[in-house]
């Protein structure tokens, strides 16, 4: 079977199509650099490095990986100082250290998944999950669904989890991204999909989806990655209109952006 390139994925859909009320920080310059240009030195460069909420978000999911990876970790007093040790916490810089040190507080206090049968937990760098290779009509595509947490509710469901750090809020399409794919990796079980933030230490409600709302996200990511398939032609045949096909929006999100250093429409204030 031919290998297929094509695909989605929450992240791809995240940079055609910001969250409502997120629509002004929106760049599709940057999805330019991240998906048309990462083969460039520069932007390769850029790519691989973790700015400061990244790897909060990395700490904070490896740490709930070791709390349950030694069964009894979570009984320990010195847990966190132990958890701490084992991610090399102390070779972050210091706020990410004192954020991390947070949610580590919070999780050993708080570990929600302490009597929960887990039936996956992601220890946040094991890389792209296997695809689930998607039909949508005479389209086919790789569905790519990175699921933190998997664990079955006391009815038989499954709850798909994922665990948020900072202060951006839950964005519900991502979840029905993943009951989507919970459609396909166990298609006879009922699911239901949960965000919680493991700073904040609030749960979501939980995501339920219909058939039908199915049946529209995946017409969507269909859609999605077609598009983005072809202007990744576009750009191969003319990397010239680079910001034609990929129009920037500078402003306040070019003080959080990755490429902010190479990009010539950066606002500087932004960053100052």
């Amino acid at each position: 079977m031919a290998k297929i390139w094509d695909f989605a994925s929450y992240n791809l859909l995240y940079l055609h199509s910001p969250p409502v009320g997120l629509e002004h920080l929106h760049c599709d310059m940057k999805r330019g650099f991240t998906k048309a240009r990462k083969g460039e030195p520069e932007v390769a460069e850029l790519l691989e490095k973790d700015n400061i909420y990244q790897r909060i978000g990395l700490l904070a999911q490896k740490g709930v990986w070791e709390f349950h990876h030694d069964c009894l970790m979570l009984s320990r007093r010195d847990a966190v100082k132990q958890v701490a040790e084992i991610i090399q916490l102390n070779q972050e810089v210091d706020l990410v250290q004192e954020r991390v040190i947070k949610i580590l507080d919070n999780y050993h206090n708080h570990p929600i998944l302490w009597d929960k049968n887990i039936i996956q937990l992601s220890r946040g760098d094991e890389g792209f999950p296997e695809p689930i290779l998607i039909h949508q009509g005479s389209y086919q595509f790789n569905l790519y669904a990175a699921i933190d947490c998997i664990f079955m509710e006391e009815d038989g469901s499954l709850n798909i989890l994922d665990l948020k750090t900072g202060k951006t809020g839950f964005d519900k399409r991502q979840g029905y991204i993943y009951l989507l794919a919970a459609s396909y990796l166990y298609p006879n079980q009922k699911a239901v999909a949960s965000f919680y933030n493991l700073e904040t230490c609030q749960w979501s409600e939980k995501i339920t989806a219909s058939p039908e709302t199915l049946q529209c996200i995946l017409i969507e990511l269909s859609r999605v990655s077609q598009q983005h398939q072809k202007l990744l032609r576009l750009y191969r045949n003319n990397p010239a209109d680079f910001k034609k096909i990929f129009p920037p929006n500078p402003g306040i999100s070019c003080r959080y952006c990755a490429f902010n250093s190479i990009c010539e429409f950066t606002v500087d204030e932004a960053i100052a």
